[in-house]
């Protein structure tokens, strides 16, 4: 459930119906709510389809975490590849 307060922000500033602003509001939060390591295996996947290799991969995937809105503990390469495969 979005936050009352913030969908009236965001409808008072973009003219947008409260109800569309509640759904844009849930999906972002969910976004951010992913777990590490399901965001971890799919962006492997997503790199995957683009022929990156691991090494790569695993230095793509520790940047990228580092700059989400609430960053996890760094990861070291090791971890990354635990929980890819397991």
């Amino acid at each position: 459930m979005a936050d009352g307060e913030l969908v009236e922000r965001i409808v008072a500033t973009t003219g947008l119906a409260p109800g569309e602003v509640a759904r844009i509001v849930d999906d972002v939060l969910a976004w951010y709510r992913e777990p590490v390591e399901d965001y971890v295996r799919r962006r492997h996947r997503h790199h995957r389809v683009y022929g990156r290799r691991n090494a790569q991969i695993y230095r793509l995937i520790a940047d990228e975490l580092g700059e989400r809105l609430v960053a996890p503990p760094e990861l070291t390469e090791r971890q990354l590849r635990r929980v890819i495969y397991g």
